[in-house]
């Protein structure tokens, strides 16, 4: 991604396009990974526990989890295409600074109502779609990196001796 952004053959449109296929093989990650970890949990739940109350527990999370669990392979090909485009500014700033600190609150939230396992892992899933969603919009804005020359972006400059 970074040569398709940076390189000496800059190309937008090959970026998108990887980015497109980033995207489909983190949705078939994502599905495969989302059908696995919660199978394993509802037909083997004694790997992690003997404890019949948290077994039950486990049961009722398990459509939570995998919610949360297939957006993130997606999310990750976004925001790694976000780094690679040094969007930086954006990706800390504004995507992280905004979206965990408002993720605690929920969470604290959820855990002084009394909403237990299935609150904090809708959280959690809130907090992965959140992240997949704004990197998406900020991929996809007319100012983000897929859509502006990256060279105007990023100019690198002389570093004087001291």
């Amino acid at each position: 991604m970074p040569e398709f952004l940076y390189g000496t053959e800059r190309s937008s449109e090959k970026a998108r396009m990887l980015l497109k296929s980033l995207v489909i093989i983190g949705a078939i990650l994502g599905v495969l990974l989302a059908s696995v970890g919660p199978f394993i949990a509802w037909r083997f739940p004694y790997i992690f526990t003997s404890d019949l109350k948290v077994i039950q527990e486990m049961h009722k999370v398990l459509i939570l989890f995998f919610a949360a669990l297939f957006v993130t392979p997606c999310t990750h090909s976004l925001e790694g295409t976000l780094l690679a485009g040094r969007d930086l500014k954006y990706t800390c700033s504004n995507l992280y600074a905004l979206i965990f600190p408002s993720n605690c609150f929920c969470w604290q939230l959820v855990s002084s109502r009394g909403y237990g396992l299935p609150g904090c892992w809708c959280a959690l899933g809130a907090f992965q779609w959140a992240r997949f969603f704004l990197a998406l919009q900020r991929l996809l804005s007319p100012e983000g990196i897929l859509n502006s020359d990256p060279a105007v972006l990023y100019k690198p400059e002389e570093v004087k001796a001291a």
